[in-house]
């Protein structure tokens, strides 16, 4: 679980027909690159993880060969729920062996299938719980406010929105830093739209529309907050002409 709160900020919201997954991009130093944090694990179910990257290849690689024995054997799309829950047989067994140790990884599980879309998060003691919105990772606090603010109107919100939020809430576990689309990475998958991956362009472009949007909203509220304060100021200004001075 500690290892889980280390890693780098994860998100997942879903609407009616969308799931969308984000993560920080954390590089140990300047020199190197990030390591991956979502991967696709079939058309329509891909994952963000947050603690450790090795551990996070491993399930994820386990979730792909699970989708692909069930096309063989079904000819059909796996259920994410079924998925979920064999990933949380997996991760529990391993609390209860003493040559095993837990896997130090938190996985959000993003997906659609037949009953709609679905957003689970699974711990590394077996534990996994739906949501409609979530973080994980370090500084995902912050993003979880953001997320409990604006949830309600999530189940309705189109693909455009909830990239937006996704994107919003992104930014606020950083902490001050220029959210670009170098620190980010945004996967979605919905109806008609296979799991993918954001390309930078893609995402850049977004950040640069909802930051002017932003900016713009904040104009106007800024310019009603000051003209109260400068008809106080006219109100004042006779009253002062016609004062007493104050006698000695």
């Amino acid at each position: 679980m500690e290892a889980v709160k280390q890693g780098s900020a994860a998100i997942g919201l879903r609407s009616k027909s969308h799931v969308v997954l984000a993560c920080v991009n954390k590089a140990n130093s300047e020199l190197s690159s990030h390591q991956k944090k979502i991967f696709k694990v079939d058309d329509h179910i891909g994952v963000a993880i947050a603690g450790l990257t090795a551990d996070g290849r491993v399930l994820s690689r386990y979730m792909r060969n699970e989708c692909i024995n069930y096309f063989y054997t079904y000819e059909s799309q796996l259920p994410v729920g079924r998925l979920v829950v064999q990933l949380a047989d997996k991760a529990q067994v391993c609390t209860q062996r003493s040559w095993k140790r837990p896997f130090g990884v938190g996985l959000l599980v993003g997906g659609l299938d037949e009953f709609g879309a679905h957003l689970y998060y699974n711990c590394p003691s077996g534990n996994y719980f739906e949501y409609q919105a979530f973080a994980i990772g370090s500084r995902s606090q912050a993003a979880k406010t953001y997320l409990e603010r604006k949830f309600e109107s999530f189940m309705g919100s189109s693909r455009e929105n909830l990239i937006k939020d996704a994107l919003f809430a992104l930014r606020e576990t950083l902490q001050g830093e220029k959210l670009t689309s170098s620190v980010c990475t945004i996967a979605v998958v919905g109806i008609g739209e296979a799991f993918h991956i954001l390309d930078q362009e893609t995402v850049q472009a977004l950040i640069n529309e909802f930051e002017i949007a932003g900016e713009e909203a904040a104009a106007p509220d800024q310019a009603a907050v000051d003209e109260p304060l400068a008809a106080a100021d006219d109100q004042a200004a006779p009253g002062d002409e016609g004062a007493a001075p104050m006698d000695m």
